[in-house]
């Protein structure tokens, strides 16, 4: 039986050379998302989107820039852009939850529940464990559940049980740092490349 003959040392300086290659443009993408990343957590929102919109210009298809862009967005305020794109995400990337629970952010800030439930659903469907989402459809059901009782009250002023369940509900959401659905992380997981 032969053996393979053992490379040749050109052969090792190519085959070095393109693994260095390869983790060199790894590090430049890395670089790219914490620039972006950095300039946002300093306040540069605007900064920080002309750097993501330059990079997904050259890179339309990336999930992670794409998802930062619609944080951007989501920061400056600018509901109606945030939402698109996080609505693309979900289009381009059905499998990735992380835009589905930013679109239910979204919805909620807006007071359109049912659809944030229906967002939140779909992130628990395509992931299981994600705890943020579970959280964030818990905030839902209560704000659901108020917006019943509330009705039931309209409906039925006398009625003695609804009254403490809407205080209950009300002191849930005022009670400081609850009540508010928190974004996906900034950096979502990446997903498995087609």
């Amino acid at each position: 039986m032969k053996h393979a003959a053992a490379p040749s040392s050109s052969f090792l300086v190519r085959f070095l050379s393109v693994i260095l290659v390869t983790f060199a443009a790894a590090a430049a993408h890395a670089d790219e998302y914490g620039d972006v990343n950095t300039l946002l957590r300093q306040g540069k929102a605007a900064e920080a989107l002309t750097k993501a919109d330059a990079y997904i210009a050259g890179k339309p298809r990336d999930p992670q820039m794409r998802f930062l862009r619609g944080v951007i967005l989501t920061e400056q305020g600018k509901q109606a852009e945030a939402t698109a794109a996080f609505t693309q995400l979900t289009q381009d990337f059905p499998e990735l939850p992380e835009p589905y629970n930013n679109l239910a952010a979204l919805y909620a800030g807006q007071s359109q529940f049912d659809k944030a439930r229906a967002a939140l659903e779909m992130a628990i469907k395509l992931n299981p464990n994600y705890a943020t989402a579970h959280e964030n459809l818990g905030d839902i059901y209560a704000r659901l559940a108020g917006q019943s009782y509330g009705r039931a009250q309209q409906l039925e002023s006398g009625n003695a049980t609804v009254a403490p369940k809407i205080a209950l509900i009300r002191q849930l959401f005022t009670t400081p740092g609850s009540g508010t659905l928190p974004a996906a992380p900034v950096e979502p997981r990446k997903p498995v490349r087609r």
